[in-house]
């Protein structure tokens, strides 16, 4: 893992003393709120519903054991004992008191964090593929051409106030689990005809009111002109960006309003004249020292499939259940990657309880090498168990509430905080995750139903990426009375799509049946190793929206 030089340590210091003092000011009143606003955003400070939340950066995803601690450190002196995993692989706390906020940014300081950008209208945490540096299928490890990028972002002097937030997102596996085409800029690390390995460079994706499928700009960036171009980029957003609506202020706006080739025209004008200046040339010697932060460790020679592991799912089903649901096949020989799901029947999606992570974290250090990771999905992941301690760690898992068989699948649900915590939301979010956990517990029939995505979002701001749901589910408000709107066909990956609207909202209650009916006309409807995506793709929205609505009510939908 990354750890930070001598040049993080005096920044981070140094912003927690700035934001000391602007908080005493805030309290003295001698800063209004609306002046003390922007500062701070600038240091992951909201103020939401009944208080305010704290959001921590985990850059591109990745945590140590000791990091985790003191996490739930926090959690236990500073909020109500939880944390909330997000969909940036960060982490929220949702009750932080206003005077004790630089306490806590000096806390997470001690263990190499901050939460420095994770909000305002600059360029936020990167993301990439939780599975970065250890998946089979992965072209090159992503990791540190992300920390480049996060160092290059932190605090730049042209980008702090751009016209709004900015997010980037990266992958080096042709499985895109890191949602690429939905962010401001996304990078696939590709290679070329020659077996050379750069960037196809995508602008222009994003959800919220406006949602869109990001555009390829580039088809292959070579590496060493990744900051030059990303400059570029920002460049051409910040200047023609509209600051006039924050509803039409993201790059997604810009890009699709001026087109892809426009778009691709100005930023490759603009590139021409950075690169005459070879300052943001990326040299060898620097992403090698950074690639040296993310040596492989010291994995141990062994052999695959164990019969000890082969043994266990024959005799026990949820062992097996768990297996098949959470395991990933691991690049390396006698290890597995695996899955923690925050998804148990009744949670809510991402959140994880102080004496959870305390004990998470003793896990990674007995388990997995003292690392672990945070996906898009808000679930958590071990990236480097021994496949012959699978069985002790599904029963230590078992034990935490954390091994349920869901990844991928139904229950995998993600979700917003909604109208629970946040002031922005039509609706709550997180009660109908926990009923449709409940309702469709089951694991046989998750196996049988397959990879099916659910994404919940309380309003269009789209926190829950309900766009990208297989289903998606939309609360709105009608006279006071909270409902909820459907969509289907959505995807975050490689094939990525926008949902399409189903028909009416329905009632809170309504919610659980109307998944059940699209899911029993799936089964119906799919041929052989179809996913739910590819019989919707296949059959189209009319046969669900009849199996909602009913035949008479379809046309009215």
């Amino acid at each position: 893992m990354y750890r930070y030089d001598e040049f993080d340590h005096t920044l981070v210091a140094e912003r927690i003393a700035t934001f000391r003092r602007q908080v005493q000011r805030r309290l003295s009143g001698d800063l209004t709120e609306d002046q003390f606003k922007p500062l701070r955003l600038m240091n992951g400070l909201y103020l939401q519903l009944h208080a305010y939340m704290l959001r921590v950066n985990i850059p591109y995803g990745c945590l140590s054991a000791r990091q985790l601690r003191q996490l739930a450190y926090i959690a236990r002196r500073y909020d109500r004992n939880f944390g909330h995993f997000t969909t940036r692989q960060n982490i929220q706390y949702n009750w932080i008191r206003l005077d004790e906020t630089p306490d806590v940014l000096a806390a997470l300081a001690e263990v190499e964090m901050n939460a420095m950008q994770s909000s305002g209208n600059c360029v936020r945490n990167i993301t990439a593929d939780q599975y970065a540096g250890r998946a089979r299928d992965e072209v090159e490890d992503p990791r540190p051409w992300c920390e480049l990028i996060r160092q290059w972002s932190i605090l730049h002097p042209e980008f702090s106030y751009l016209p709004r937030k900015f997010k980037i997102a990266v992958s080096g596996a042709p499985v895109d689990r890191a949602a690429v085409k939905f962010h401001d800029v996304g990078l696939y690390l590709r290679r070329n005809a020659d077996g050379v390995v750069g960037f196809e460079v995508i602008a222009g994706g994003g959800q919220g009111r406006l949602p869109y499928v990001g555009h390829t700009i580039r088809d292959w960036l070579p590496k060493e002109d990744l900051l030059s171009y990303l400059e570029a980029i920002l460049r051409i957003y910040n200047l023609g960006g509209r600051r006039d609506n924050p509803q039409k202020a993201r790059i997604k706006v810009q890009v699709n309003a001026l087109g892809p080739d426009e778009f691709r025209r100005l930023v490759d004008e603009e590139w021409a004249q950075i690169r005459r200046s070879a300052l943001l040339a990326v040299p060898r010697a620097e992403i090698e020292r950074i690639a040296a932060y993310f040596a492989d460790p010291a994995w141990e020679v062994l052999a695959d499939d164990p019969v000890a592991v082969t043994r266990q799912r024959g005799v026990d089903p949820g062992f097996d259940d768990w297996y098949r649901a959470n395991v990933v096949a691991h690049r390396t020989p006698g290890y597995a990657i695996v899955n923690l799901s925050l998804k148990a029947p009744g949670i809510a999606p991402g959140d994880l309880t102080a004496d959870q992570m305390d004990k998470v974290a003793d896990l990674a250090d007995r388990f997995s090498i003292g690392e672990l990771r945070v996906s898009h999905r808000q679930n958590l992941v071990f990236p480097d168990v021994r496949q012959g301690d699978l069985p002790a760690l599904w029963q230590e898992l078992r034990a935490l509430s954390l091994a349920t068989p869901n990844i991928g699948q139904l229950t995998d649900i993600i979700a917003c905080p909604g109208l629970d915590f946040c002031s922005l939301a039509n609706a709550r979010a997180i009660p109908v995750a926990q009923d449709l956990s409940r309702h469709f517990g089951d694991a046989a029939v998750l196996q049988d139903v397959g990879e099916l995505t659910i994404n919940i979002s309380g309003c269009m701001n789209a926190c829950g990426h309900h766009h990208v749901g297989n289903i998606g589910i939309l609360g709105v408000e009608k006279n006071g009375q909270e409902f909820y709107q459907l969509t289907l066909g959505g995807s975050s990956g490689e094939d990525a799509s926008l949902g399409d609207r189903l028909g009416r909202s329905i009632s809170a209650a309504d919610v659980p049946p109307a998944i059940d009916a699209i899911v029993a006309r799936y089964r119906a409807l799919r041929l052989a190793d179809e996913r739910f995506l590819d019989t919707y793709r296949r059959v189209g929205i009319e046969p669900f929206k009849e199996a909602v609505y009913g035949a008479r009510a379809r046309e009215v939908a």
